[in-house]
C-alpha cells in the first residue's frame, strides 16, 4: 500500500510539472476571444445587417425603376363579309405584336413617413452597435471570471503542494523515528492520513483545474492541449482611479444607452404614426414603344410603329380606416411615456448596482489586506512550530494545526486576492469602461 501511495505521488509529480503548458496573458485571452467566440461573431454579423437596413437604398428616398417588353405571334384563319354582301375568307394569316415599356415611379411626400423611418434606422443600427457592445462587455467580464479562476486555482495548487512536500517530509521522519523505535504506530498513521488528505486536496485542485480550462477554451472557442500558464501577478486600479469612475456615474453604462435609444425610437414612432394622416404625392413617368405587323390584305394597315412618352401625377390619401389611425396614435404616446418610465427605473437600479460595487470592491481590499496580515502571522507562528517540532519540544498534532492554519490562511488570501480583482471588473463593466481597461 505504501509503495503504491509513493508511485501515485511520483506520477501526481510528473503530471503537474511536465505535462505541456502555454504561457498565455489576459490580452491574448481577450485578443482570441473577440476573434474567434461564437456569440460575439453572430452579433457582429447581426450589427452589419442593421447597417445594411440604415442605408438609404432600404428606405423608399430612391424612384423605383420597371422595364417590360412583349412579343405576340397570331396565326389564324379569317372569314370576312362585308354589308354589300362580299365575302370571303382568308387562311393562316399572321400578325406579330411587339412592345417595350420603361416606367419610374417616385413618391414627393410619402404617408408611411419615408423621412422619420430612415431616421429611425439610423437609431436602430446605432441601439444595434451598443447591443452587441453589450455582448462583448459581458463575454468579457465572463472571460475574466474564468481566467482568474484558472490563476486563482493554480495557486492554489501550488500552495497545497508545498503543504505536501511538508507532509511527506513529516512521515518520513516519523518512519525513520519509528525505525528506531523513538516513535510509535499511531503517529505514523496519522503522518500519513495528514498526508493523503492533502494529496486528496490536491486532486480536486487538479480536477478543478481541468475544469477550468475546459471553460477557457470554450469561451475562447479555441482548443489547446496545452495546460494554460496564467497571469498570478495581480495589481489593481488606484483608488483615485475607483473614485473618478464612480463619481462619473452611469453615464457611459451600456444598458443604460440602450435604453436612451428606446427613448429616441418611441419619439419617432410617434412621429411616423402622425404622418399617416398625410397623403401619399407621386410622380409617374413612362417611354412605350409597340410595333404591329400582319399580311392581311384587307386590313386597314398591314403595319404600325408608335413611341411616346407619358407622365403625371398622382394622389393617395387613406382618410380614413375605421378609427385604427386614432387608436395608433393614442398607444404611441403612451409608448413614449412607458419608455420614459422604464429609463428612470433603469437608472434607479444601476445607480443602487453601481453604488453596491463600489462598496464591494473597496470592502474587499480591505479584507485583502487582514488576510495578507494573516498571512505572515501565520507564517512566523508556523517557523516557530517548525522548530519547535525538530527539537521534539511540541507534538505532530500542534504541528499539523500550525501547518493547516498558514495553508488555510495562504489560501483564504490567494481567494481574497482574485475575488478582489473580479469585484474591480463588475465595478467597471457598471461603469462602462470594462473594454477600456486591459489587466
Amino acid at each position: 500500500m505504501k509503495r503504491f501511495f509513493k508511485l501515485f505521488l511520483i506520477s501526481l509529480f510528473f503530471s503537474i510539472n511536465f505535462y505541456a503548458q502555454k504561457e498565455l496573458t489576459i490580452s491574448e485571452a481577450i485578443e482570441t476571444t473577440l476573434e474567434n467566440n461564437l456569440d460575439i461573431k453572430i452579433s457582429k454579423n447581426i450589427e452589419e445587417i442593421s447597417k445594411n437596413n440604415s442605408s438609404i437604398l432600404n428606405n423608399n428616398y430612391l424612384p423605383s425603376i420597371q422595364i417590360g417588353s412583349e412579343i405576340n405571334k397570331i396565326n389564324q384563319n379569317i372569314e370576312i363579309e362585308t354589308p354589300n354582301g362580299i365575302s370571303g375568307s382568308l387562311n393562316d394569316t399572321k400578325t406579330d405584336n411587339n412592345s417595350a415599356m420603361l416606367s419610374l415611379n417616385y413618391d414627393l411626400i410619402d404617408a408611411s413617413g419615408r423621412k422619420y423611418n430612415y431616421r429611425k434606422s439610423k437609431e436602430l443600427y446605432s441601439k444595434t452597435k451598443l447591443e452587441v457592445r453589450d455582448i462583448i462587455e459581458n463575454t468579457i467580464l465572463q472571460l475574466y471570471t474564468i481566467y482568474f479562476e484558472l490563476s486563482r486555482l493554480r495557486e492554489q495548487q501550488n500552495l497545497i503542494i508545498k503543504s505536501l512536500d511538508v507532509s511527506k517530509k513529516r512521515l518520513e521522519r516519523k518512519l525513520l523515528e519509528f525505525e528506531y523505535g523513538q516513535s510509535n504506530n499511531l503517529e505514523v498513521l496519522n503522518a500519513e492520513v495528514d498526508m493523503n488528505n492533502d494529496s486528496i486536496r490536491l486532486l480536486n485542485t487538479m480536477k478543478k483545474l481541468v475544469n477550468a480550462q475546459t471553460d477557457l477554451n470554450l469561451i475562447m472557442n479555441y482548443q489547446s492541449p496545452d495546460n494554460y500558464l496564467t497571469n498570478t501577478n495581480i495589481k489593481f486600479l488606484d483608488d483615485s482611479e475607483i473614485s473618478k469612475l464612480y463619481s462619473n456615474g452611469i453615464k457611459n453604462n451600456t444598458t443604460f444607452l440602450i435604453q436612451e435609444k428606446e427613448v429616441v425610437l418611441s419619439k419617432i414612432n410617434q412621429k411616423i404614426t402622425r404622418f399617416s394622416y398625410l397623403p401619399t404625392i407621386g410622380l409617374i413617368g413612362s417611354y412605350g414603344w409597340n410595333e404591329s405587323i400582319n399580311d392581311n390584305p384587307y386590313a386597314f394597315y398591314n403595319k404600325s410603329v408608335s413611341d411616346g412618352f407619358s407622365a403625371g401625377i398622382n394622389l393617395r390619401w387613406d382618410i380614413f380606416r375605421g378609427g385604427k389611425k386614432i387608436v395608433a396614435n393614442k398607444n404611441s404616446k403612451l409608448n413614449v411615456a412607458n419608455s420614459e418610465i422604464i429609463k428612470d427605473n433603469t437608472i434607479l437600479k444601476l445607480k443602487n448596482e453601481l453604488k453596491n460595487e463600489y462598496d464591494t470592491h473597496f470592502n474587499n481590499l480591505y479584507i485583502l489586506t487582514v488576510q495578507k496580515k494573516n498571512v505572515e502571522t501565520n507564517k512566523d507562528n508556523f517557523e516557530r512550530n517548525l522548530e519547535k517540532y525538530n527539537i521534539g519540544s511540541i507534538s505532530s498534532i500542534e504541528f499539523r494545526r500550525a501547518q493547516l492554519n498558514l495553508l488555510n490562511a495562504n489560501l483564504e488570501y490567494n481567494s481574497a486576492k482574485y475575488q478582489t480583482k473580479l469585484s474591480e471588473a463588475f465595478f467597471l463593466k457598471i461603469c462602462g469602461e470594462i473594454l477600456n481597461y486591459t489587466y
